[in-house]
């Protein structure tokens, strides 16, 4: 009895997909979904939460006297040393910082494209709208004025690029860094103040938002824990306002410098 054989038909474009999707590294295919994005956005925030609550920590001892605070940077700069050559730690970590920086605005504006095609209609009404905060209705815009001041205040007291801060590098009697006196040059000027208060608003506004939203993008999200969310996310952002903006207050009043 002859056998007979079935062909077989082309391989659909979904089946294809399904198995190129298949082929792929797991992280990378769960970034490609929205739950995957969130997860992103969350893990760096709370990395970029630890940031900058201890560099406010460590600012703070601008409050005790140019030996304080230049002594704490000298420390930075010699982290791990002599496992690693001086500055070598530091630089890690603000390789590190940077990555997660890129990998949080990625993840918000593609995010933010999915929500656009998923809802392609805007608010009917005002009321529809005003059901989302300020905090959140906001972030794009405090995100990028918390991205321009980053920039500047590296070019300004990292770098002292160009005629930004003249000041940086220079060297106290110790022959350390002179980072009190770059700090109290630079907020010295009122421009620089005003903006640098300014600035720490908006981040505080962002922060308050990504604090809450955090707990919600990793699953904490029942309505009974909203309350201690709020205050979490308050005292958080406040902490951080109060702490930042005091500087040049400080600056400005004869307090520091």
């Amino acid at each position: 009895m002859a056998q007979t054989t079935m062909k077989r038909g082309p391989v659909s474009g979904t089946a294809i997909d399904r198995a190129t999707r298949r082929r792929r590294p797991f992280l990378i295919d769960l970034y490609s979904t929205a739950v995957g994005k969130k997860y992103v956005m969350a893990i760096t925030g709370i990395g970029l939460l630890g940031f900058v609550l201890f560099h406010m920590i460590g600012n703070l001892k601008m409050y005790f006297g140019a030996q304080d605070l230049n002594h704490y940077a000298h420390f930075l700069e010699r982290l791990l040393y002599p496992i690693l050559p001086e500055k070598y730690a530091l630089w890690l970590m603000r390789g590190g910082l940077a990555t997660m920086a890129l990998l949080h605005i990625h993840a918000a504006y593609t995010l933010t494209v999915i929500n656009r095609h998923a809802r392609p209609v805007k608010y009917q009404s005002e009321r529809d709208y005003q059901v989302a905060s300020f905090a959140s209705r906001t972030m794009r815009y405090t995100g990028i004025i918390v991205l321009l001041f980053v920039i500047w205040h590296l070019l300004d007291l990292t770098f002292g690029a160009g005629s930004v801060n003249s000041y940086v590098g220079t060297k106290d009697a110790e022959g350390l860094k002179d980072v009190y006196g770059a700090v109290a040059f630079s907020l010295n000027r009122v421009p620089v103040a005003i903006f640098y208060v300014l600035a720490n608003i908006a981040l505080g506004t962002h922060l308050f938002h990504g604090v809450w939203s955090l707990f919600q993008s990793l699953g904490w999200n029942n309505p009974r824990f909203n309350k201690w969310r709020r205050a979490v996310a308050t005292s958080f952002a406040t902490i951080i306002v109060v702490g930042n903006v005091s500087f040049p207050i400080a600056v400005l009043a004869g307090v520091v410098g």
